[in-house]
């Protein structure tokens, strides 16, 4: 199974995340077994003019992968509407796969994932060999790293459901509005321009979703891979938890012509799949947030919980926030803009009611020491 998450300009100069699946009409003209000489080539054909292939070379003991080419055709309108640029679209990136033993079946059943270009590859319940030896598949299996075992998400259920076990499924919450038992765990998160750290975030994150019924996912950041893009007036975070769920940050700097100028995240997008057969459970984005504001250089810092709507049927709710898109300094956050609106709330109203009551006060005393010594006038002697 593998599915495509596609970002791509439109004629309006905006950013839209498309979701690309297989579909059932697939074709695998060109596909090539290969030889001692000669590699070997899966290739498929699926949807509007768009494709897909990876070739595989061999030793005298194992094989691997060795590029996937991926071709989009924005031509495809139901997939890429308003699309700024028409036609096919080619990327090739170099797989990550291990050498695998020949005659060995190379298994993943979890969720991997290859990313470049805007797009990201996702691949789950995969089964393949390569140089298949007298037309016999092997009896021995290589698995993925994704397939190592590791703590499983939690999906924390309802007050009404806190008997029943967590699950990995987006199976609904049987009450109409979800209260979570436990907040998420605070992951640590960094993306690297070179060998420097160019992105620094940390925190806990959790999914409401209102679709059909309320459902709360809290996302295990031990199974959660960050990547993305650092630039110069924006950055995107994108996370993967392992589980079909993709999250994208895009952060941005504004008043770029400013002596003082700040950054803040502009824009979030979710896509949730199904974790069997690839399908879009929910893709939800909103590009005109404006939240998480701090002055260029430093760092956002918001330990309360936070909520960011994405749509009316996705919201994310943040806990212990410190987040770093730009400039940062030494692989470690700097000095931090603290979100405290309620502090603030508090010391205007308590700092303009602790000035009027002395202003009162002192009225109150110049009226008595006044009316005290006109009343004393009267008994002077001459």
């Amino acid at each position: 199974m593998m599915s495509f998450s596609i970002k791509y300009e439109t004629n309006s100069s905006d950013y839209k995340n498309a979701t690309l699946s297989l579909g059932s009409n697939v074709t695998h003209n060109g596909s090539t077994c290969g030889n001692d000489a000669q590699a070997a080539l899966l290739a498929i054909q699926f949807g509007e003019g768009h494709s897909w292939s990876v070739n595989f070379t061999k030793t005298n003991e194992t094989y691997q992968s060795d590029f996937i080419t991926f071709t989009y055709n924005t031509n495809d309108a139901a997939v890429f509407p308003d699309a700024k640029r028409k036609g096919p679209i080619t990327i090739v990136v170099k797989d990550t796969m291990r050498p695998v033993q020949l005659n060995n079946v190379f298994v993943c059943h979890n969720t991997d994932s290859v990313e470049a270009e805007n797009v990201t590859q996702i691949f789950w319940n995969v089964t393949l060999q390569a140089f298949v030896q007298n037309g016999t598949i092997g009896k021995k299996e290589s698995r993925c790293d994704a397939d190592a075992p590791t703590s499983a998400p939690t999906v924390v259920p309802t007050a009404a459901n806190k008997t029943t076990p967590s699950t990995t499924t987006l199976s609904p919450a049987p009450t109409s509005t979800p209260k979570p038992m436990e907040n998420p765990v605070t992951g640590n998160y960094s993306l690297k321009s070179g060998n420097t750290t160019c992105l620094l975030a940390s925190v806990g994150l959790q999914l409401n979703v209102s679709q059909d019924k309320p459902l709360l996912i809290n996302i295990n950041p031990k199974t959660t891979s960050a990547s993305g893009t650092c630039g110069n007036t924006s950055a995107t975070l994108r996370l993967n938890d392992g589980n079909s769920r993709f999250i994208d940050f895009i952060f941005v700097v504004r008043n770029a012509s400013a002596s003082v100028r700040r950054f803040s995240l502009k824009e979030v997008n979710v896509t949730l799949l199904d974790h069997v057969n690839g399908s879009v459970i929910l893709s939800a984005d909103n590009n005109n947030i404006s939240k998480w504001d701090a002055t260029l250089g430093v760092s956002y810092m918001c330990q309360k919980e936070q909520t960011l709507e994405i749509s009316e049927k996705l919201e994310i709710n943040t806990f212990n926030l410190r987040i770093q898109p730009f400039l940062v300094k030494e692989n470690k956050f700097s000095i931090a803009e603290d979100c405290s609106p309620e502090v603030d709330n508090f010391i205007v109203p308590i700092a303009v009611g602790a000035a009027l009551g002395g202003l009162v006060v002192l009225v109150l005393l110049a009226y008595f020491f006044g009316h005290k010594k006109h009343r004393n006038a009267g008994y002077e002697q001459f």
